[in-house]
C-alpha cells in the first residue's frame, strides 16, 4: 500500500502539535471538539481559515500562537482581538499555518484549494489528517510523490474505514475494496424524479450532518466519485478491484475483501469525531467513544448495487481517474462550478452532472507536472464549465 499502512501501535508517549486548516468548517469545528478532550494529548498551536471571526474564540480557547486567514480584512479584526498572537493573511495563509511544522495538520478545507496547504504539510515533514479529499485528487502524482510513507492519513470515513481493514491482512492478500455510499436524500429515485429537485430538497441528508457543498456532492454522488479516486491513490489499488456498494444506514464505512473471500468491515456510527480521533493519534486508538452502537436493539443493514444511470458521477469519476493527468482536476473544478451554481439557484439538479459531464469531454488532458500546471488546467476546466452553464 501507498502511504497509509498498517503500523504496529506507538505507546502514545508525549503531547502532539496539531495546525488545523478550515477550522471553523464542520471537520474543524469537530476537530477541536476532539482535542478538547484530551488536552494532555494535543495541544493546537495553529488555525487557519477562509473568512470567518470565529476564528477568534478558537484562538483564545486553545491559546493558539500562529492564526491564517485568507480576507485581509478579517485579518485586520483578528490582530486587534489577538494581540501577540501572529496573524498572516492573503491567499497563501492557510499554506503557511500547514508548513508550520506541527507534528500533526488537519486539512479540513473544502475544495481543490486545500491543494497548496496539503503540499506544505507533506513537506514540513508533518502526518497529514487528510479530509480534503479534493488536494489530493487534483494533485495527484505530486502529492502522492511529495508524501512519506504513512505520512498521510485519512479522516474521510470510508478511507479510515479501509485503512483500519487493512490491518486484517497482507497488501498481497487484499483482493478489492468496498467503498459504501449512503445513497443520500435521493436514493431510489429515478432520472425524472430528479428533475425538479430544489437546493432544500438536496441538502437534507439521511443520515450525515455536513456542509452544503459535501451535502450537494454526496447528493449527486460525486462525492463518492472523489472517494474511488481517492481510495486508488491512497492505497494503489487499481480501479477495477474498488466497488461501491450503496449502505443507506452509513453503518459500515467500507469494507475490505482478501482472496481467500474473507471481508473485514469497519462498523460504527455516523459520526465524523471517530475517524479524526483515530487520524490524531494513528496507528494508536485513544479510549474513548463519542458515539458507540447499542447492539442490543434489533437493527437492519442493507446493500444495494449503485444505479449507475440515475447517478453517473461514480462512473465519470472513474473515467477521470484512469486519464490521470489533468482529468480529474477537471473532472473537480467542473463540479465545483456547478455546486456552487445550483447552490445559487443557478442551475437544475440534473445540470450539475451534465456539466460535468461536457467539460470532461472538451478537456485536453496533460501530464500533471507542477502545482501551477494543475491550477492552470483547473481555472480552463472553470471557464468551460462557467460557459456551458452560461449557454444553458
Amino acid at each position: 500500500m501507498s502511504h497509509v499502512v498498517p503500523s504496529t501501535p506507538s505507546d502514545g508517549s508525549g503531547k502532539r502539535t496539531v495546525a488545523l486548516v478550515g477550522a471553523t468548517g464542520s471537520i474543524g469545528t469537530q476537530t477541536l471538539d476532539v482535542v478538547e478532550r484530551w488536552p494532555d494529548r494535543f495541544e493546537v498551536v495553529a488555525l487557519a481559515c477562509g473568512r470567518s471571526s470565529d476564528v477568534i474564540e478558537q484562538a483564545r480557547r486553545f491559546g493558539v500562537s500562529l492564526v491564517g486567514v485568507a480576507d485581509r480584512d478579517a485579518a485586520r479584526e483578528i490582530r486587534e482581538a489577538l494581540p501577540g498572537v501572529e496573524v498572516v493573511d492573503g491567499p497563501d495563509a492557510a499554506a503557511i499555518v500547514a508548513g508550520c511544522g506541527a507534528d500533526v495538520v488537519v486539512n479540513g478545507m473544502v475544495g481543490s484549494i486545500g491543494l497548496s496547504p496539503t503540499m506544505a504539510a507533506l513537506r514540513a515533514g508533518s502526518r497529514l489528517a487528510l479530509a480534503n479529499k479534493e488536494s489530493l485528487i487534483v494533485g495527484g502524482q505530486l502529492v502522492h510523490d511529495a508524501a512519506a510513507p504513512d505520512q498521510v492519513v485519512p479522516v474521510d470515513s470510508e478511507h479510515s474505514a479501509i485503512a483500519q481493514c487493512l490491518r486484517g491482512g497482507r497488501a498481497e492478500e487484499v483482493a478489492r475494496l468496498v467503498v459504501t455510499a449512503s445513497g443520500g436524500p435521493f436514493r431510489g429515485r429515478t432520472r425524472d424524479q430528479l428533475k425538479t429537485v430544489t437546493v432544500d430538497d438536496a441538502l437534507a441528508h439521511p443520515t450525515w450532518d455536513m456542509g452544503a457543498v459535501i451535502t450537494i456532492n454526496s447528493a449527486t454522488l460525486a462525492n463518492k466519485g472523489l472517494e474511488v479516486i481517492e481510495a486508488h491513490l491512497l492505497f494503489d489499488i487499481d480501479y477495477d478491484r474498488i466497488d461501491v456498494v450503496v449502505h443507506p444506514q452509513s453503518i459500515v464505512h467500507s469494507m475490505v475483501e482478501f482472496v481467500d473471500g474473507a471481508t473485514v468491515a469497519k462498523l460504527s456510527p455516523p459520526d465524523m469525531r471517530l475517524p479524526i480521533q483515530l487520524a490524531l493519534t494513528w496507528p494508536e486508538r485513544l479510549a474513548f467513544a463519542p458515539t458507540t452502537m447499542d447492539w442490543t436493539t434489533a437493527q437492519d443493514l442493507t446493500f444495494e448495487p449503485l444505479d449507475d444511470d440515475t447517478f453517473p458521477m461514480v462512473r465519470l469519476a472513474v473515467q477521470a481517474g484512469r486519464a490521470g493527468g489533468t482529468a480529474p482536476a477537471a473532472f473537480n473544478a467542473a463540479n465545483e462550478v456547478a455546486v456552487e451554481t445550483f447552490l445559487q439557484r443557478g442551475l437544475d439538479f440534473l445540470g450539475i452532472t451534465e456539466v460535468v459531464a461536457a467539460t470532461l469531454e472538451s478537456h485536453d488532458v496533460q501530464t500533471a507536472e507542477s502545482v501551477e500546471q494543475v491550477l492552470a488546467a483547473e481555472a480552463d476546466a472553470r471557464r468551460t464549465a462557467a460557459e456551458l452553464i452560461r449557454r444553458r
